[in-house]
């Protein structure tokens, strides 16, 4: 849908010339795009002037937008967070997508743990966890593990691994072989054990020089009373440290704590790196590809790879120098930006010569070297997403190519744990955050299935339309597709149109691809769309089609493993989950339950003797046989 600005431009002299965060919105009320600025008035009427002399990404992003609003702040600062927090909440599709180049992984040491433990991590950081790194391999990881443990036993070991040990009295094999203090048996008090945890987090930060000496004093002492092997023990260990400190390259002088962040940028894509240094050594490097679809300077890059940099930091994480390509324009926010993060001053400048700006070309390599990678793989795959939505468009008859598509899919066994999934693609891709799923209680088959899911969804839809914008934000099916796509022939189509038309939708597109001969049928026709083999429109739809089947056995198989897991205590009466999941616990599993006497069942806590005597009557049948 193609909106004209002059439609909802703001009226002259209504928008501040004050600093601010705004945001563009599409006929639904979804945002698709944030931005700030040090002057909204300036920023804003630059979208509204004519349209012929905007960039052309910058164009799309204001006829696709129906309405503007914006928010006021104090300063640059407030500006650059309100604008981050907006773009993670609302994923405008016209911002700037920063993706890591590969999954990197993190040395994560669990310090909101009673027992802290090491542990290879990826993904999201967690409250309470100390990350190092990210280092290129995993396998980089474990082996600075398996030596750090030498030095510094901490629990390595999973929880269900760690009570296991507990319940059984006796350590896994790294607590027989000291590489591990063994918290679990109680070799070691929960006090004793943080403070090694705490050791190691200062050994992988760089800061190993007093450990190093009290170990170096150790060893000498021991020597000095004989005590050789004490002394062997102590030589050991500063050899598993320095092996440590070893795998990381001094590149600079020691006590040098900075980031080194290069970036190669063109109009459409960019990639960004970056080396953590600390003390002198780099610890961890990090790579991002980076999608624009908002036309950007090289500053302004600078200032989106930043916030996206340290978003999430802890303050033990930044260091006091950032060093970047481009100093930009509003250096000073970002500046105290990081210094609040770091409750300490940030300098953020460019080097320009010596060892700095040499890791700083490094760096700019390594950049080059992922764009390159990224293009050729994204080369053929942004254009056979835009030629397989075009052929769609064609195909169904659509007036505009279909952005947004929905598949839905039916799973059961026999008629039972019978439930419902709704796949999201945008752009040719999925869109994973967006993905529903359906119970399904009563319908006698997929066909009436099927329908009562797309009622359900679109139901919802007409209802969290009518809401406000900002309530809108939240809701779960404020946004319909252009397409939706049902899993299976004619039947689902005529049941999927006939809710579409009960309901009142008339600007959702629909068809159906049945498995057969993989036939798309559309709503009122005698026969069915055969797309070549070799059609993107035909792999898009099989990959769509496949994915709303995926999601629907992995609910279905949840469901269903759920059912066959309903437990015998279940419908004994007085025993909830908490006194199932106890016996369970003292027992380890509902066979020894029944083989325990009732005496034995009241030793449970929260197991009294007339519950006792009734779990054991529910358990065994009135001859005194066990039950099977």
């Amino acid at each position: 849908m193609v909106s004209n600005p002059e439609d909802y431009k703001p009226a002259p002299g209504s928008i501040p010339v004050k600093p601010g965060v705004y945001r563009f919105r599409d006929p639904h009320g979804r945002v698709v795009y944030v931005g700030k600025a040090k002057n909204l008035r300036s920023r804003l009427s630059n979208y509204f002037q004519d349209l012929a002399s905007l960039h052309p990404r910058t164009r799309s992003m204001v006829t696709t937008a129906a309405s503007v609003d914006w928010t006021v702040v104090r300063n640059e600062v407030e500006a650059l967070i309100l604008e981050h927090t907006w773009i993670k909440q609302y994923d405008p599709r016209f911002n700037v997508v920063f993706k890591d180049d590969k999954s990197y992984p993190f040395l994560a040491v669990t310090m909101n743990e009673e027992f802290p433990r090491i542990q290879v991590m990826r993904g999201e950081r967690k409250k309470g966890v100390r990350y190092f790194g990210p280092y290129a391999r995993a396998w980089a990881i474990r082996e600075t593990v398996d030596t750090l443990l030498t030095a510094l036993p901490v629990r390595t070991c999973s929880p269900g691994v760690f009570r296991k040990a507990e319940r059984q009295g006796r350590p896994c094999l790294l607590g027989y072989i000291d590489k591990c203090s063994a918290p679990c048996v109680g070799r070691v008090s929960a006090d004793e054990h943080r403070e090694l945890a705490e050791r190691v987090c200062a050994v992988l930060s760089g800061d190993a020089k007093s450990m190093m000496r009290d170990l170096t004093r150790a060893m000498e002492e021991a020597a000095a009373r004989e005590d050789f092997e004490g002394a062997a023990r102590a030589r050991d260990r500063v050899r598993a440290l320095n092996s440590v400190l070893d795998r990381n390259a001094i590149v600079l002088p020691p006590g040098t704590d900075c980031d080194i962040f290069s970036l190669d940028d063109d109009e459409m894509e960019a990639a960004a790196h970056v080396f953590y240094v600390r003390d002198g050594r780099i610890s961890g490097e990090r790579g991002w590809v980076v999608e624009k679809p908002e036309p950007l300077e090289l500053d302004q890059m600078v200032t989106q790879l930043i916030q996206e940099a340290y978003a999430t930091a802890e303050a033990t994480d930044i260091p006091t120098e950032v060093l970047v390509p481009v100093v930009p324009a509003m250096h000073q926010g970002l500046v105290e930006w990081l210094s609040g993060l770091r409750n300490a001053k940030v300098t953020l400048r460019t080097p320009p010569r010596g060892q700095k700006a040499e890791l700083a070309g490094t760096g700019y390599r390594n950049a080059q070297q992922v764009l390159q990678q990224h293009r050729l793989k994204r080369a053929s795959d942004l254009t056979t997403r835009s030629a397989a939505l075009q052929e769609l468009q064609d195909t169904l008859g659509m007036v505009a190519a279909p952005l947004r598509i929905e598949c839905y899919d039916i799973s059961h066994t026999g008629g039972t744990n019978q439930v419902g999934s709704m796949v999201v693609f945008e752009d040719g891709l999925p869109r994973k955050a967006e993905y529903r799923q359906f119970s399904i209680a009563d319908a006698v088959d997929d066909t009436a299935a099927m329908g009562e899911v797309l009622r359900r969804r679109f139901s919802r839809f007409l209802e969290e339309s009518q809401l406000p914008p900002e309530d809108r934000e939240k809701a779960r099916f404020a946004y319909p597709p252009q397409l939706v796509v049902v899993d299976g022939g004619l039947p689902q189509v005529n049941a999927a149109q006939a809710v579409l038309d009960d309901l009142g939708i008339r600007d959702v597109a629909l068809c159906g691809l049945a498995k057969r001969l993989e036939e798309v049928w559309t709503p009122g026709e005698q026969f069915p769309s055969i797309l070549p083999r070799g059609s993107e429109a035909l792999y898009l739809l099989q990959r769509v089609r496949d994915e709303a089947h995926r999601f629907a056995i992995r609910h279905h198989r949840n469901k269903r493993s759920k059912a066959m897991k309903v437990s015998a205590m279940d419908s004994i009466p007085g025993v909830g989950p908490t006194r199932s999941a106890a016996l369970i616990r003292h027992f380890g599993s509902l066979a020894k339950v029944r083989e325990a006497s009732p005496e034995q069942i009241a030793l449970v806590p929260g197991i009294g003797a007339a519950t006792a005597a009734t779990i054991y009557s529910a358990l065994h049948g009135d001859d005194g046989m066990l039950k099977t």
